[in-house]
């Protein structure tokens, strides 16, 4: 693999992961509502999501999943649904007025797992690794240094944008003085969360 077109690869990977998707929604809601120490515990998840993503592609699943309809979907739905879950438990979250100085207090665990959830079952994000990867990976020299290279700058790209994502979202939050703009906050991020769980049912395979 020539400079060229590692260098090809991270500019193609970097314009994939700066447009937003339901793990992006997800640390951007989470910012807003719980603060950003909040969305930092989601973007772990987002790059534990993206590793499994990986590991499973590598194994042969990805194959398997890109070749079955069945799969796919199944997998599609079940991430869609979590999405809304999310969201209408956003949107039924009250607000504390306390939140308004202190940060609502989140289990880091949780938060991580839930990220890591949506990210690892988003079937596109398995079958990107793939069908993506691969086309700038040398077939003549050994494939897994090559993957674990791609990858893994796939991985920090993801997680550096998410990051991003969640400081930005974070500095916003850190000037909310009312509680009812918390509570419209929570509705909006509830939505986006229930929208971006009704794109991810209506995506198809590409």
């Amino acid at each position: 693999m020539s400079l060229e077109i590692y260098l090809a690869f991270v500019f193609a990977s970097a314009l994939l992961v700066v447009l937003p998707g339901p793990t992006v929604m997800l640390v951007v809601a989470n910012a807003l509502s719980r603060g950003r120490p909040a969305a930092m515990k989601s973007v772990i998840g987002v790059g534990l999501g993206d590793v499994t993503a990986m590991v499973v592609s590598f194994a042969g699943l990805g194959a398997v999943l890109a070749a079955s309809a069945t799969l796919f979907t199944a997998l599609k739905f079940v991430g869609a649904a979590y999405l809304i879950w999310l969201g209408i438990g956003l949107l039924r979250a009250r607000p504390d007025p306390a939140a308004l100085v202190a940060v609502e207090p989140s289990s880091g665990r949780q938060l991580i797992r839930q990220a890591w959830i949506v990210t690892a079952l988003n079937p596109k994000g398995i079958v990107f690794f793939i069908a993506f990867v691969p086309q700038f990976m040398d077939p003549a020299a050994a494939a897994l240094p090559q993957f674990l290279i791609l990858g893994g700058t796939f991985l920090l790209l993801a997680v550096l944008n998410a990051a991003a994502y969640a400081w930005i979202a974070g500095s916003v939050r850190r000037h909310i003085t009312r509680v009812s703009t918390l509570r419209w906050i929570n509705r909006v991020g509830g939505s986006v969360m229930i929208g971006a769980g009704l794109l991810t049912a209506a995506m198809r395979r590409a």
